[in-house]
Formats: structure tokens, C-alpha cells, sequence
């Protein structure tokens, strides 16, 4: 157990300091604070030793030094160690068990309102730090707190246990002080990476990120998971979501819930997607209503949409829902459910309802992959298409209508596995082909998976998440009925399949941009 007697307070947010300060003098507890914390406890008639009396130094350059002294640290860091009580007295210094401190608001005050860096170093904390560190260091002798929400539970430890905490509870905040003070770090370092507009990929990154909860298990139930989310940033994605019902989501879930929502954000109009492991087996456009546009979602596959994830992009009403409770699924996620949507679907007790505004979903943000030994950070793949830039490379030109499906078609594949092949008709997903090590198996696949379903695929169209590198695919497209292709363009047989095209007087478009999805 550490005896409290000397506490250091000094705290930018002053939240509840007036509670905190009572109950340290009302257990005897000396208060040593400086600057603004000291003004702010007197003005509540706390009684404060100020740490001018204490260094017998006054505070020099506008309050840049104050703490940096001695008889500070050496009360911070000393043990009970004979060499240690020795050198206490040499200097006059006596130990300090307790450190309250929260650090000047960098993240709030020069990130958030973007100041000047002029203005900006004046919010970089150096006294603060540096006194959490020392304390944390020598947690078996001294407790440090860095944040309001840590008062109570000190106080009534602090009471309960006449005026001595547990050493466990001091290691417990020690651990969270290395990361509260590396993760402060981190954003100046951030902020310094946009000032050299090293903001993408800068040479040094640093990724700080927060529990949120256990999972049962990961991708396989030997494998142990969790889920993060970046501290102090605005919950965003998956991290602002909110499950309306349903039992707790799984690894497998979130990765195919983020697969699902992503695919239908594309979207402005009302569109439906369902996704199995990760990729689209059927995803929609309708006009009329969001009720049609999932039951056509669902003829793209019907089998594989069994235990898959329904994303929409509108507000479910009680018709979609009422056609969703037709089918078993493991989650479906949309901006929000209408109430007679959700006493439908509630039914389902087996079914997660998942809530998530598209408007907290953030776009142009990194993607951070694993490798063995070492990480590979890119911007995640939200290019936003111009359409004019697109070639039509044949003699046939697109009529409008097909035009259209060439579109909805190009933006499904983007959510494919590489090789990724999509046909279909009507704004409507017919076929998925994905995953495929060649882009032929992947065209049979997408043609097998349509004929399955009784899909006639005369007329059709077919998207390709890359280039044809030879002319099998599309002449086993041609031979399916695909009248119009979209693709990248860009292999060294360009020519040869644009020949190909033109003798099965089809369609070609080159969009010039690549969607692998690995």
C-alpha cells in the first residue's frame, strides 16, 4: 500500500478538482500545485503549498519552467531506498506520493482549430509529461492520475483504505499514463507530419488505438480478437455504429459488415447489397422502392445469400424488412430502421440490426495491413470516377440505359476479390465470378453462378476489376450473350481484345484506373 501525504497537482482541465482537493486535505494531505491550479484550488479554500515555496525558484519564461526542479523530481522518483532518503536530504527535497495531472490540449486546441505552428508549440505540454513519466516510473511509491474520470474511484480508495492505495491500482495507471503521454507525442508528431505535408505517407507513423470490446473468438475459434478504435478521434465507421439487436458481433461479422456498407455508400440511389465472405453475391438499384431492390439483390445468389450480411443505403421500412425475415442473415446494417421494421425484424432472435449514418462514415483515410514482421499502410481505394474520361475502344457505342449497367456493374466489382468478374442486366448483379488466380475461371464462374439461378444472359454486360491479358474471357462472354464490357484496358494485348469485341459486335469501355481487391 502507498500512505498518501504530499500530492502535485497541476491540471489544465480543472474538472473536478474542488471534490479531489477536500478529500486530500480532509485526509491531511499536503497540496503542492503551481500557476493556474494553485489560483483555482485557493479560490475553493483549498489550502496550496506552491511549488515556488517548495523549489524556492520563481516560474521563468511565461511559465515554461516551473516544475522542472530537484526538489520536484527527486520527490517524484525517489524509493525508499537508504541512498534515496540520503539524497533527499542533501537537497532538501521530501518524497511526493501522488500526481494529478492532464496536459495542456494540444489535440483540442492547435489540431482541432488548426492553429499556426507559431501558435501551436505554445499548447506542447513539456513540465506535464515529464512529471506523469517520473511518477508512473516509480509507481510502487508514487500513484499518478491524469483525468478527471479517475477521481472518484482514487477518493473512495483513498477513504476506504485510510488514506493508502493499493500498489496494483498505481501499476493499473502507470500503464495508462506510457500511453496517454506517447499517444500526446504522437499527435505533435502528427501535426509536425502536416506541416511538412508528409500527411499521407509520412516517414514516421504512429497509430494509437483503445479496446473496445472482446470478442469470442477471431476468424476461427482458436484465434483471440478484439476490436479497436483510434483514441480521441470522433468515432467514425464501424467505430460510431450502434447495434439495435441481436447478440454480440463476431471478427467475421465486422469484416463483412465494413465489405457490405462500403459497397452500397458508392451509391446515391436507393441500392441493396449482400455479402458472403467478404465479396457481393447479389447487390441491386432500384427506383421505385428499397424492398425491390433487396429482393433482386437476393436472386443474385440466393443460396450464398444464406448467413450473409444485408447492407442498405436507405432507411429500412417494414416492407424490406418484411421481405429480409424471409431469409436467414447474421446481420443487416443501414442508416436506421423505421419502428414497425424493427418489431419485424426482432423476430429474427438470431438477427444483428446494425445503425450507422453513411454520414460518419470517413472517405480518403489509410488502410493498415499486416505482414509477417512489418505493417503496409495505403490510402484506401475511394477514387471518385469521372465517367468522361472513360473510352469507349469499339466500333459499337453504349446506348444509355446500357451505359448505365456498365456503371453499377464497375463499382461492384471494385468490392470483389481479385480476379473480380461481374455480369448482369438491369441494374441487378446476375453473376459474381471472385477470387479466381485466372481471369478466364473467373468470366466461366460469374456465367456458371447466373445459369444456376436461371439468369438468362442474353444482353447482359460484365465488369472486370482489371485488364484481359488475352481474348479467352471475352469470347467466353461473347458466347454466354454479354453484349457490353467494362475494364481497366492497359495489358500489351489490348489490340487483340478489342478485335476480339468488335467480331462479337459487342461493347468496350476502358475506364483506365484498376480495382484490385486482394
Amino acid at each position: 500500500m502507498i500512505s498518501i501525504r504530499r500530492a502535485l497537482i497541476s491540471c489544465w482541465d480543472k474538472t473536478g478538482l474542488e471534490k479531489l482537493g477536500q478529500a486530500l486535505t480532509q485526509s491531511g494531505v499536503e497540496i503542492i500545485s503551481s500557476g493556474g491550479t494553485a489560483e483555482y484550488l485557493k479560490q475553493h479554500n483549498i489550502n496550496v503549498t506552491t511549488v515556488e515555496q517548495i523549489t524556492g525558484s520563481p516560474e521563468v519564461l511565461g511559465g515554461r519552467v516551473k516544475t522542472l526542479h530537484p526538489a520536484i523530481h527527486a520527490g517524484l522518483l525517489a524509493t525508499d531506498s537508504a541512498a534515496h532518503q540520503k539524497d533527499l536530504e542533501k537537497i532538501g527535497a521530501r518524497p511526493i506520493q501522488l500526481v494529478v495531472v492532464n496536459l495542456y490540449p494540444f489535440v483540442e486546441k492547435a489540431v482541432q482549430e488548426n492553429l499556426p505552428l507559431s501558435e501551436a508549440i505554445e499548447y506542447i505540454d513539456i513540465g506535464g509529461p515529464a512529471m506523469l513519466r517520473a511518477a508512473a516510473k516509480n509507481f510502487q511509491n508514487v500513484v499518478a492520475i491524469s483525468h478527471p474520470s479517475q477521481y472518484d474511484e482514487f477518493v473512495n480508495l483513498l477513504n476506504s483504505n485510510e488514506t493508502k492505495i493499493p500498489v496494483e491500482y498505481s501499476q493499473n495507471r502507470a500503464q495508462e499514463i506510457f500511453f496517454y503521454t506517447s499517444w500526446y507525442d504522437g499527435q505533435i508528431q502528427e501535426y509536425f507530419n502536416r506541416q511538412s505535408n508528409d500527411e499521407k505517407l509520412p516517414p514516421y507513423k504512429s497509430v494509437f488505438l483503445a479496446k473496445r470490446d472482446d470478442l469470442r473468438y477471431g476468424e476461427n475459434p482458436h484465434q483471440a480478437a478484439a476490436f479497436y478504435q483510434e483514441v480521441s478521434r470522433t468515432p467514425s465507421g464501424l467505430a460510431s455504429m450502434e447495434q439495435l439487436w441481436g447478440k454480440q458481433l463476431s471478427f467475421n461479422n465486422y469484416m463483412d459488415v465494413n465489405a457490405a456498407y462500403e459497397l452500397v455508400l458508392e451509391y446515391k440511389d436507393p441500392v441493396v447489397a449482400i455479402i458472403k465472405h467478404m465479396n457481393p453475391c447479389g447487390a441491386a438499384i432500384s427506383k421505385n422502392n428499397l424492398a425491390e431492390a433487396f429482393n433482386k439483390a437476393r436472386q443474385g445468389d440466393p443460396v450464398s445469400a444464406y448467413g450473409g450480411i444485408v447492407a442498405l443505403n436507405r432507411i429500412v421500412d417494414a416492407q424490406t424488412a418484411a421481405a429480409i425475415s424471409e431469409t436467414f442473415f447474421e446481420c443487416v446494417i443501414a442508416p436506421d430502421f423505421e419502428s414497425n421494421a424493427l418489431e419485424i425484424l426482432q423476430k429474427k432472435k438470431n438477427l444483428r440490426l446494425l445503425k450507422l449514418s453513411p454520414d460518419k462514415c470517413r472517405q480518403n483515410y489509410q488502410e493498415i495491413k499486416s505482414v509477417n514482421g512489418a505493417y503496409l499502410i495505403q490510402e484506401t481505394d475511394y477514387l471518385e470516377e469521372n465517367f468522361s474520361e472513360w473510352k469507349v475502344v469499339t466500333q459499337k457505342q453504349p446506348a444509355p440505359d446500357l451505359l448505365e449497367d456498365l456503371k453499377f456493374l464497375w463499382k461492384v466489382c471494385k468490392h470483389v476479390k481479385s480476379n473480380a468478374i461481374v455480369v448482369g442486366k438491369n441494374l441487378e448483379v446476375y453473376g459474381t465470378g471472385a477470387g479466381q488466380m485466372s481471369r478466364v475461371d473467373s468470366v466461366e464462374i460469374s456465367i456458371s453462378k447466373a445459369r444456376s439461378f436461371g439468369r438468362q444472359l442474353q444482353d447482359t454486360v460484365l465488369a472486370s476489376d482489371a485488364f484481359f491479358p488475352f481474348r479467352d474471357g471475352i469470347d467466353k462472354a461473347a458466347e454466354a450473350g454479354v453484349k457490353a464490357i467494362i475494364q481497366p484496358g492497359g495489358s500489351i494485348r489490348d489490340e487483340e481484345v478489342i478485335q476480339a469485341t468488335n467480331e462479337h459486335d459487342m461493347v468496350m469501355l476502358f475506364t483506365g484506373t484498376r480495382h484490385f481487391r486482394h
